[in-house]
Parts: C-alpha cells; structure tokens; sequence
C-alpha cells in the first residue's frame, strides 16, 4: 500500500468512524495527531477541545449522515467531496474536508461548506 492510499484510508476511517458510527471521540484517538490543527472557524484548535466540539455537534444530530462521493490526495493532502444531512430527509450541504495526514494520523484540517438549493441555475448536482 502506497502512502497515499494508506492516508485516504486514514481520513475515510476517521470520517466513518465520526459520522457514520457516531463515534468522534474514537476517530479523535484513532486518526488524529497531538499536533492537530484546526482550521474551521466554529471549531476549537487544541485536539482534544477539537475532539469535544465535534462529539457535541455529532450528539445533537442523531439522523446525522455523511456520504463520501469523492476522495482525492497529493502528498499528505486529503480532500473529500461529501454530502453531510444533519436531518434525514433534508437537502444538506455540499462539503470538501481538506486533511494533512502525517505518519498516518491527521495533523491538519480545513473545511468548506455549503447548502445545497432546491435548485441549481446550471441544473447540475452539488455532489
């Protein structure tokens, strides 16, 4: 196994494990480094601040999902193309996670996110 495909396997793991078995605090311990740095405005830097932000934002969504669509890497980049729902049924948002990924753990994380419209004016998906 390459490195590449090692940390796309290190970054699927951890959004599996944090999404969809609801459970952030063991892909925290699992897939994140002590030198993690957070980049999201909402989230806090520290791993373990970043580790309990995320568990609370899991817990108040229990119908939350997420759908990886896409995984791309370059070096010890991994960016994702998903479709986060924070209730079934709704539209949800389009988001591209972007991880650092260093001796097969994440060091480093950027996200951008956005709603998904009833419509687009190109006609085409967002995910």
């Amino acid at each position: 196994m390459t490195d590449i495909q090692r940390d796309k396997e290190v970054v699927v793991g951890f959004l599996r494990s944090a999404f969809t078995e609801k459970r952030p605090a063991d892909a925290f311990a699992k897939c994140v480094g002590d030198d993690y740095v957070q980049h999201n405005p909402h989230a806090p830097a520290r791993t373990d601040a970043s580790a309990e932000y995320l568990a609370g934002f899991v817990d108040r969504f229990p119908d939350l999902s997420l759908e990886v669509h896409r995984v791309v890497a370059e070096d010890d980049l991994v960016c994702t193309h998903s479709l986060l729902r924070l209730t079934s049924g709704s539209r949800g948002s389009a988001i591209a996670d972007v991880m650092r990924v260093r001796d097969g753990r994440i060091v480093e994380h950027w996200d951008v996110v956005q709603e998904i419209p009833e419509s687009t004016v190109s006609g085409n998906p967002m995910v």
